[in-house]
């Protein structure tokens, strides 16, 4: 068993990593030859630490991630989440390399919502509403900006205090930020990104306007929720999995017909239309699916042995 640490994944990691390994496991997970087995919602000894386990294969790759969540961690001066990827060997089902991500899982969740963008957003899309002042909500602005030249990003954030600590990092990193209240942001918005572990709506339907792409990346468990239902009554539907997405992701809300419900993958592949035309609105439901972090840790390997 060869490991790879979270010191050597982290200097390995790239956006065009994540970004080309993001993108090849939408379109193989709209393979008929993939398979995405249900996920596992456990906790640990304290039902509030919580962790996830999510497995898949592919025709070459086969292996499963555990990404745990321990809120107590803030006050060890510790990152909450933390995941493992574990790729198991073809031949004998014995595990070939265990690879601690925790800054890669940030990369890939990010990539896989930018990788989306690219395919369902505007061409000129330009203003970015950013729900979340957050470890991850940094690496979303950052991975957006690869797809599309951010000329504004609204900040949304519970806590003025932490909102105004976020404002101050984007633009450290190069962006035009300022804090913002929902309804502006929306209304200004062209990418509406939520990156939050809300349980209740974060905005109105009526403040998305026509033409915005709006991406739930927050809602990967029964009973978190970003957006409101009313919403995908007026949008075209994405996502990386419908199976999972109406069952974790924040589609769970949805009851409607799932058939409209298309996966982002067989836009990418050309089977399926995106967006309609520059007054659509779309919503991407993104509640993270296996293939996603197979796909990472192989390209890290790759990246490792080169």
């Amino acid at each position: 068993m060869q490991v790879m640490t979270e010191d050597q994944s982290r200097r390995l990691v790239t956006r065009a990593l994540a970004y080309t390994a993001a993108r090849e496991a939408y379109i193989a997970a709209d393979d008929k030859l993939a398979h995405i087995f249900p996920a596992v919602i456990a906790h640990g000894s304290d039902p509030g630490n919580r962790f996830s386990i999510k497995s898949g294969a592919t025709a070459q790759l086969a292996g499963l991630k555990i990404g745990s969540y321990w809120p107590g961690n803030t006050a060890r001066g510790m990152q909450n989440h933390s995941s493992t990827i574990l790729l198991l060997d073809q031949a004998t089902g014995r595990i070939a390399w265990a690879i601690e991500a925790g800054e890669v899982n940030a990369y890939r969740t990010a990539a896989a919502d930018a990788v989306a963008a690219d395919a369902l957003a505007r061409r000129d899309a330009s203003v970015l509403a950013i729900f979340g002042a957050g470890h991850q909500a940094l690496h979303e602005c950052a991975a957006l900006a690869e797809i599309r030249p951010l000329t504004h990003v609204l900040v949304v954030a519970r806590s003025q205090e932490r909102g105004q600590a976020f404002v101050g990092a984007l633009i450290e990193a190069g962006f035009n930020a300022e804090l913002s209240g929902a309804e502006e942001a929306c209304v200004r918005a062209d990418i509406v990104v939520t990156a939050t572990a809300a349980t209740a709506p974060l905005f109105e339907a009526e403040w998305i306007r026509p033409g915005t792409h709006v991406a739930s990346m927050g809602s990967d468990a029964r009973g978190k929720q970003e957006l409101p239902p009313a919403l995908f009554d007026r949008a075209s539907l994405f996502c990386d999995l419908p199976a999972q997405a109406v069952v974790l992701g924040d589609l769970q809300h949805f009851s409607g017909d799932v058939t409209r419900i298309t996966p982002i993958g067989r836009v990418l592949s050309g089977q399926a239309p995106g967006r309609k035309d520059d007054h659509d609105i779309t919503v991407f439901d993104s509640s993270g699916i296996a293939l996603q972090d197979l796909y990472m840790a192989w390209k890290l390997v790759l990246a490792a042995v080169a």
